[in-house]
């Protein structure tokens, strides 16, 4: 029985080192085939139950003479333009993704009616596991992000976001904002291959 018990729990830490040494590393264009569409459920509440924002999100990918871009709701870029390698250790997402990994990510910005402002958080890789969505289930690295957003008009909140990457899908399956009560979800509801 001892004999049994041993090679069980050799077995058990092997599976839990193999896991653990998985890696992501960022799509490039030739991951990507046309007609493959993505499309997420999203909103936003307020602490008061106040839906700030609802809706839906689809990107696909299509073929523009004889180039492959991504069609989004403000346009089509080239996939060529959007895998460009990113080295950037700042970034949403520091290539490879492992679990264990910490960054920190940091973005500066502007809106529309010109307010500037930066969002900086701590970002850790905790887990490469099964989620399910509505759209199925998928392996996906859950990345906790914590920090601050700011702005111009002299905002500021702390950030607690959420995101489950799944590498097979080359994107986010699942998105959770939290920001001084303002829940935002995202969730992806269809993937076409």
């Amino acid at each position: 029985m001892n004999a049994k018990f041993i090679i069980f729990a050799l077995s058990l830490l092997s599976f839990f080192a193999q896991a653990s040494n998985e890696k992501a590393y960022q799509p490039t264009e030739a991951d990507y085939s046309e007609g493959e569409k993505w499309v997420w459920k999203y909103k936003g509440v307020t602490p008061s139950n106040e839906i700030r924002a609802q809706g839906t999100d689809t990107k696909q990918i299509v073929s523009e003479n004889g180039a492959l871009s991504m069609l989004t709701a403000k346009g089509s870029t080239l996939l060529k333009v959007l895998t460009k390698p990113n080295n950037s250790k700042t970034s949403r997402y520091y290539w490879p993704l492992y679990v264990g990994k910490t960054w920190v990510f940091e973005e500066h910005w502007e809106s529309e009616d010109g307010t500037k402002g930066s969002t900086i958080q701590n970002a850790k890789v905790v887990s490469f596991k099964d989620e399910k969505v509505e759209a199925g289930t998928y392996k996906a690295y859950t990345i906790e992000y914590t920090g601050k957003i700011t702005n111009s008009r002299g905002y500021s909140a702390d950030t607690q976001d959420i995101h489950l990457y799944a590498p097979t899908l080359k994107t986010f399956i699942k998105l959770t904002q939290r920001q001084k009560g303002y829940l935002y979800v995202e969730e992806l509801i269809e993937y076409t291959n």
